[in-house]
């Protein structure tokens, strides 16, 4: 079966949707806080998306289509550098997972790939440089984000971060203090969800490959 055409990102924190312009449904089209644009196949003009989006506090989902997908996905990966990283869900006997606290915001271990690594082996460096936790068995993939964001010398760049789930014994946590992670903990989902904190919407999307719709609908997606 063909996989169907579609490019998922986040800028800024909304979800932004690229798809060919036969697949947009009357869902896309009436669903609240969508908004559904044709690309005029000029380039500029998903610049200017891309720039409002940057601006934007609001957290909402933007569907852009357009006849030719490849063109169209192709014109706006244009505007951006894309890096790898590989990242991991990591569940230990007890049933709790290894979260991150860094800059403000609740996350899962992850970085990028060198060249001299494969993802995975990349995967496992960097949840052990940022985390502590070694002897770790990498049970299976569990999907690909995107996000954007700026580099210091403001370039655009896509990150694109590879996420496993990851089986681990619980030991002692070492935050990794020069990336700014402040805090390492191991926490069941139930107890991550009961109370607000501050995610980002593509760390919840690997969450939520474990069943916890109804516990993420109690979380503060951030969004500053």
């Amino acid at each position: 079966m063909q996989k169907p055409q579609i490019y998922k990102i986040y800028i800024n924190e909304v979800e932004v949707i690229l798809k060919p312009s036969a697949n947009v449904t009357l869902e896309d089209t009436v669903s609240s806080g969508s908004l559904v644009v044709k690309y005029t196949g000029n380039k500029k003009h998903l610049l200017d998306y891309i720039s409002i989006l940057e601006k934007s506090i609001k957290s909402e989902k933007l569907i852009i289509h357009f006849e030719d997908f490849i063109k169209l996905k192709t014109d706006f990966k244009s505007h951006f550098t894309e890096i790898e990283a590989g990242g991991g869900l990591v569940q230990n006997e007890k049933n709790e997972y290894l979260f991150i606290y860094r800059r403000g915001s609740w996350d899962l271990p992850k970085g990028k790939i060198e060249s001299n690594e494969t993802k995975r082996e990349a995967t496992l460096r960097e949840i052990t440089e940022e985390t502590g936790v070694k002897k770790m068995t990498i049970i299976h993939k569990l999907l690909v984000t995107r996000h954007t964001y700026r580099s210091n010398v403001g370039r655009r760049i896509i990150k694109k971060s590879h996420w496993y789930l990851i089986d681990a014994k619980k030991q002692a946590l070492t935050p990794q203090l020069d990336e700014d992670i402040e805090r390492v903990e191991w926490m069941t989902l139930e107890r991550f969800f009961s109370k607000k904190r501050q995610v980002y919407p593509n760390i919840l999307e690997v969450i939520h490959t474990q069943d916890t719709k109804e516990l993420i609908s109690k979380v503060q997606i951030k969004i500053d």
